[in-house]
């Protein structure tokens, strides 16, 4: 008989042979995982908002409110320009690691829960255990935002959510908010000897850049009292910036992308506003003054709630004793779970790898790591029954 840890590896090495890239479609991976967990009896439920994307929610156990999810996303971020040492679609093992893109972000969880349903498919279970899966985490938890909003309309009350992010297997009770936006710059464009009679789009947004550099230097002093995470306060970053043709061409449009991880959703909120009375009092009547075509508008790319530390965490609790740890942490990045709990799920950050070899090039998951979290779902089976 196959062990388990061999199953959850020959399992991760198909979840890797899917090339799930965000901009590309998942389907193939998703009706993988479909077909497998229905062969065990599971109840399958895909939702999507987008052509050639979709999220699994499938449940095994008895059709009542309770019982625990566990939640793993099947995107993972590119690799064009990115120096790997073999074809990254292509999972390899060597000196007791996994190699591929998406071993532990996050298809290394998804494989151990796979393996695992196994076990709970034979238990006569009092309550049920639910699969969550979902597209486009990458790119602002598109997927899960429609898989939740359907779970809510069913009426469907989990207790319980893990969301099996590469932490190392430590328990993480909070991180930070994740929000991204897109502000573009409309002008007029021109001769670049004539610059009186154009309205240059990449002079405002130059400036609104360093508007945004000027109000973000006053988060550090928002941060809360015995803040966790680091940093302790809330951040802004200006991550991207086009516009312009060549030297003698004054710039019609300028878009700029930034973001914000956001300790207390105040800050956000106060940043935000700081910046529209900056557009709305100065940039754009400047602007329109000169061509009343001109205008700015801001896109909301994301905003994703942060996970919130709860002090009488079910979910921490359980966690705890499935990994016999008492300690708890927080990070920085963003995932799913603050929508989980904004749901009124209890929800955990604990899954193998570490987040350290997330996105990089050779991303690799330790074969200890999938054995420690293996040992974590067996031990939830006894919660079930």
């Amino acid at each position: 008989m196959i062990d388990r840890l061999t199953q959850t590896t020959q399992i991760l090495e198909k979840l890797i042979g899917f090339a799930t890239i965000s901009s590309d479609s998942n389907l193939a991976c998703i009706e993988y995982i479909q077909e497998y967990l229905a062969a065990l009896g599971a109840r399958c439920v895909l939702t999507s908002e987008v052509e050639g994307k979709a999220n699994l929610f499938a449940t095994i156990g008895p059709d009542v409110d309770g019982g625990i999810v566990l939640s793993g996303h099947t995107d993972v971020v590119p690799v064009a320009g990115q120096d790997w040492s073999a074809d990254p679609f292509v999972m390899r093992q060597e000196d007791g690691r996994l190699y591929g893109r998406g071993t532990c972000d996050m298809k290394g969880f998804i494989a151990a829960a796979m393996v695992m349903a196994q076990d709970y498919a034979k238990l006569d279970l009092v309550k049920p255990v639910h699969f969550a899966f979902t597209y486009d985490e990458e790119v602002g938890c598109l997927g899960a935002r429609v898989m939740i909003n359907e779970l809510i309309k069913s009426g469907l009350k989990p207790s319980v959510c893990i969301v099996g992010e590469p932490t190392s297997m430590r328990i993480i009770e909070g991180h930070k908010g994740m929000c991204e936006y897109t502000t573009e710059f409309h002008g007029v464009a021109g001769h670049s000897s004539q610059p009186d009679l154009c309205v240059n789009a990449l002079e405002y947004a130059t400036r609104f850049i360093g508007k945004l550099m000027e109000v973000r230097a006053e988060l550090p002093a928002m941060a809360p009292a015995d803040c966790r995470f680091d940093p302790p306060y809330s951040t802004s970053s200006i991550c991207v910036c086009h516009s312009g043709t060549t030297h003698n061409v004054v710039p019609h449009h300028a878009e700029v992308e930034w973001e914000m991880r956001v300790v207390q959703r105040s800050d956000r909120d106060w940043l935000r506003a700081e910046m529209a009375n900056y557009v709305d009092k100065v940039l754009r009547p400047e602007m329109q003054a000169k061509s009343p075509d001109a205008n700015i508008i801001e896109t909301l790319c994301t905003e994703t709630d942060g996970l919130e530390v709860q002090p009488d965490s079910e979910a921490v609790a359980i966690v705890q004793a499935l990994t016999h740890s008492n300690g708890t942490d927080v990070v920085a990045f963003g995932t799913e779970a603050g929508l989980f709990q904004a749901a009124g799920i209890s929800t955990v950050i604990c899954g193998p790898g570490s987040i350290e070899q997330a996105h990089k090039p050779d991303e690799y998951v330790a074969l200890d790591q999938l054995s420690a979290c293996l040992t974590m779902l067996d031990n939830l089976g006894d919660r079930l029954v």
